[in-house]
């Protein structure tokens, strides 16, 4: 199953805005994870939370990340350590879905994040993208790079 991350707003009765957010788990490699990222895609993280930030009495030397907000490719993401996967496999259920502009940024971005990950399919031209890959980052989290094909849309 592939879900493809849109900006899935909409507006309630009361005239709010609810928003889809993607949520990443690490399991206490979060803050690596965000440095890759932060390198990966060119932003910044917004908001970085730790357990000691929140419970200073309770958790003062845990350094790990409590919650984390960043933008991606315009799209609001969460991270943070907590309930982080272990395994690598290549059947997850959901990935997230980047669609680049151009092959160059697409392949920039794909050598930052390409070491240690796990390949699934590799870089190559589909119907309905210029150029695409799909693989497992080093974390854990499933990624589809894709190239937005605008000369076939209809």
């Amino acid at each position: 199953m592939h879900i493809y991350y849109i900006n899935c707003e909409r507006t309630s009765t009361k005239g709010e805005v609810a928003l889809l957010i993607p949520h990443l788990h690490f399991n206490g490699d979060c803050e690596e994870a965000i440095l890759l990222y932060e390198r990966a895609f060119k932003t910044e993280t917004e908001t970085i939370i730790r357990n000691s930030d929140y419970s200073p009495d309770k958790l003062k030397q845990d350094n790990k990340i409590a919650h984390a907000v960043m933008n991606i490719q315009g799209h609001k993401i969460f991270l943070n350590d907590r309930f982080g996967n272990k395994d690598r496999l290549s059947d997850i259920a959901v990935h997230l879905i980047i669609m680049f502009k151009d092959t160059g940024e697409l392949l920039d971005c794909y050598k930052i994040m390409k070491p240690d990950s796990i390949t699934i399919d590799p870089l190559e031209e589909l119907p309905y993208s210029k150029l695409a890959v799909q693989f497992i980052d080093r974390f854990g989290v499933q990624w589809g790079f894709m190239v937005e094909d605008f000369a076939n849309k209809s």
